[in-house]
């Protein structure tokens, strides 16, 4: 179930992309929203997002940009917004955007952004589903990899940096790389970075989601950039 938000203020069109979803043979639940506000309030969880950028509210007086802004800035998971104007093109980029449509709305192009969107969350559900099990005080405990920034190699330990915590075991780095390669890279010798939660990076450094900053090995930089490319397409 793709549970899909439609925020729009004309109403033709929240029903005509409605119809459009409900056309691709994937199971959907479609919630229709007339204004920025009625989104923010309502805070309930979506995996996609159509947005009309142009939008203005009549409240609080926030137009659908600065809404994907605040949503990319309180969000760790990355939702897919799809925008409807050329001329916020870039400005859509900007805030993380998926894909974007231009009005009127071409309904071929949409079936294949929709595809394309639908592949990445069912991608992303499938992911979360999976875990790294490690030995810790005695017991077995399953870690889901979407819960995990990276793992830190200390001695014969193994730090394993999380949104909620840190735990460290005896393990070794090697082992997990080959465990977790795919969702996985080994930036460094002390450093094996979840893929997924890459902010963005260059020659010397990865920044997180969380905000920590990595040193990249130049060796392992071209290899980085393939894998991490590779991981996102």
């Amino acid at each position: 179930m793709i549970r899909i938000a439609i925020c729009d203020d004309e109403k033709n069109i929240r029903t005509y992309l409605s119809s459009l979803v409900r056309k691709q043979n994937i199971e959907c639940e479609i919630t229709e929203y007339a204004s920025t506000d009625e989104y923010l309030s309502d805070q309930k969880e979506h995996d996609l997002l159509f947005l009309d950028i142009e939008m203005k509210s009549v409240a609080s007086g926030m137009d659908g940009m600065s809404m994907a802004k605040q949503i990319r800035a309180t969000e760790l998971t990355k939702q897919p917004i799809i925008t409807g104007y050329e001329k916020y093109v870039y400005d859509a980029f900007d805030v993380g955007a998926f894909q974007y449509l231009l009005k009127p709305i071409d309904e071929q192009r949409f079936a294949q952004v929709f595809r394309r969107a639908a592949e990445q969350i069912i991608s992303e559900a499938e992911q979360q589903k999976k875990t790294l099990v490690i030995q810790y005080a005695n017991t077995s405990k399953a870690i889901p990899l979407d819960h995990i920034y990276y793992l830190e190699s200390q001695s014969h330990k193994v730090v394993i940096h999380m949104k909620e915590e840190e735990l460290e075991y005896y393990a070794k780095l090697g082992d997990l790389e080959e465990e977790l390669q795919g969702q996985f890279f080994r930036i460094h010798k002390g450093y094996l970075v979840n893929l997924a939660c890459i902010d963005e990076y260059n020659k010397t450094e990865v920044t997180l989601v969380n905000g920590d900053k990595l040193l990249i090995s130049k060796y392992k930089y071209p290899d980085f950039v393939k894998a991490y490319l590779r991981y996102m397409q």
